[in-house]
């Protein structure tokens, strides 16, 4: 139950950040105290990502910039989604910074998509790496997840539908079962 709760969203500027401002927005509504922490300046963030902080603006929800400075207070859970799956190489600045933060902070921590540092395809944990108590991917599981050493960032697995089309999967040669058949969220093994 999130309501009451202390909730800090840590969102980058591309697709993995327009989730976590998403999932903001519900978590508000569903009665969550809400602190998003962008990585970027707010003006520097378009499409989806704008779209979301201009509802959540219009909310009054605190925004800041992490170039500002990153909450000391405590929190009951950190949602990542600073990088998903276009990282290139180890984060850097306030993504660094951030995934430092929130390593630090000893509170669970639920990844969207994958760990922001850990390499989608690879499984490499680039420096610094989020640690998560729990990550939710989205559609299929990566191909980095099952490499060695990844499930140390992944914690619990959740695998979330996103209603990406059996025939899609097919042009592309990827053959599933209806792995979602009446549920919305399966959890994973890592």
């Amino acid at each position: 139950n999130p309501n009451g709760k202390r909730v800090v969203i840590l969102a980058g500027r591309g697709g993995n950040g327009g989730g976590g401002l998403v999932c903001a927005r519900r978590l508000h509504n569903w009665g969550a105290t809400i602190q998003v922490i962008t990585a970027h300046p707010i003006d520097q963030y378009r499409g989806v990502p704008a779209n979301q902080l201009q509802i959540l603006q219009s909310l009054n929800l605190t925004i800041s910039p992490a170039q500002f400075e990153l909450p000391d207070q405590p929190v009951d859970l950190i949602i990542d989604a600073i990088i998903g799956y276009s990282l290139s190489g180890s984060p850097t600045g306030n993504a660094a910074a951030m995934i430092n933060w929130a390593n630090e902070m000893g509170v669970p921590i639920l990844s969207l998509d994958v760990p922001s540092g850990l390499d989608t395809a690879s499984g490499k944990a680039y420096q610094p790496t989020i640690k998560a108590t729990a990550t939710m991917t989205l559609a299929l599981p990566k191909l980095g997840f099952q490499q060695e050493g990844a499930a140390e960032y992944l914690g619990e697995l959740y695998l979330a539908d996103i209603s990406v089309p059996r025939e899609l999967y097919a042009v592309m040669g990827i053959y599933t079962a209806n792995i979602f058949s009446g549920k919305d969220i399966i959890h994973l093994t890592p």
